[in-house]
């Protein structure tokens, strides 16, 4: 009779538990730091823009950056209701809302958006635009950089610029000095086709896993590598299990500013052209913040303890002429061109190559 009771109780109190903590779980993470110095109820143009991570990191700050310049230059006329930390889903779910409107812009990853923008996958190619320097000469490359935006016009999607979260490399759980230590490494990668090529050329051995599965296959020893940028690896705290970073630079972690064409060409000729010129000045601003961020967090993490290599010359050009075949095998897809493409190169990717000064 007393364990009936007792089990009836603690039945109850796991339902009353539940549902006080489950309104408050369902809500997310919170917005209020960045709210608004302004009233934006007022406006007459509002459209939501979404990103996957959070706004700690420069490139994804640049969402709130935007939409504060843009309601100064438009006089309140436009409202960007930026949704980041995967508010609407992840980064796949929200390129189709994207795609049918359902949303208007998006600060897609360059590593997601070759699901509706193959072309995309140029800036991924290993040690093609691998520095930020690197970055800002394909920024300013004029028609090279204007034909890369086109990427997805296809689809009905625009994009304008882009901002950085950093050099990709390796925070491992074990020191990785030399091309041999790597191997012995189980690197977490994103599920996407170059990635995929480049570790397949490398003869590694990459886990593909969702970005929300790495913090307990870290701690767990499921993996023992994590392919990323020094900066998100510090924020992310990711440096608190693995304790080692190889400065790998093999290409740049970028989000790309992308916007619905339909929704876009409604728009008045005047917001049109203050939208573009807006994202173009906070994307130039949040490149140069990236970069002095990246030296931030390298230098907070040497002062936690945090240990950085460099593979040596020779190993790091072994490395650079095994992913070659990556740019041979994504070729086709990158150099593939559409019916909208103002600008039709022979080869779009050797173009490419001659003005980054890439050599194998």
């Amino acid at each position: 009779m007393h364990f009936k009771r007792f089990t009836f109780c603690a039945t109850l109190f796991l339902i009353i538990f539940g549902l006080l903590i489950s309104p408050a779980l369902a809500k997310g993470p919170s917005l209020e730091k960045w709210k608004p110095a302004f009233d934006p109820s007022g406006a007459k143009y509002k459209f939501i823009v979404s990103n996957v991570s959070h706004p700690v990191l420069k490139g994804v700050y640049t969402g709130f950056a935007i939409r504060d310049e843009l309601w100064k230059r438009t006089n309140g006329q436009m409202y960007l209701d930026y949704k980041p930390f995967s508010m609407l889903g992840g980064e796949v779910e929200v390129l189709n809302q994207l795609q049918m409107g359902a949303i208007q812009g998006m600060a897609v990853s360059s590593v997601a958006a070759t699901n509706l923008g193959p072309r995309f996958g140029i800036v991924n190619l290993p040690f093609l635009v691998d520095s930020f320097d690197k970055l800002e000469k394909f920024v300013n490359s004029g028609k090279l950089f204007d034909h890369f935006l086109m990427s997805m016009d296809h689809q009905g999607i625009m994009a304008v610029d882009i901002a950085s979260y950093g050099n990709y490399g390796w925070a491992t759980t074990v020191p990785v000095k030399t091309i041999a230590d790597a191997k012995q490494v189980k690197f977490r990668i994103a599920e996407a086709a170059v990635n995929k090529l480049s570790y397949k050329a490398w003869g590694f051995n990459p886990v593909v896993m969702p970005w929300p599965d790495v913090p307990v296959a870290l701690k767990q020893g499921v993996i023992t590598g994590l392919d990323h940028t020094l900066t998100v690896c510090s924020i992310t705290k990711k440096f608190e299990v693995a304790k080692y970073f190889t400065e790998l630079n093999y290409a740049q972690g970028l989000f790309i500013w992308l916007f619905n064409k339909a929704w876009f060409n409604k728009l008045p000729p005047d917001l049109q052209k203050t939208l573009v010129e807006t994202v173009h000045d906070m994307c130039a601003e949040a490149r140069v913040a990236a970069k002095a961020q990246e030296m931030e967090q390298r230098k907070a993490a040497m002062g936690k303890g945090i240990e950085f290599f460099q593979l040596p010359d020779k190993e790091m050009m072994t490395l650079k002429g095994q992913a070659d075949s990556v740019h041979q095998k994504f070729a086709p897809e990158i150099n593939k061109l559409q019916a909208g493409d103002k600008f039709r190169p022979d080869n779009y990717l050797m173009d490419v190559q001659k003005y980054m000064g890439y050599t194998k």
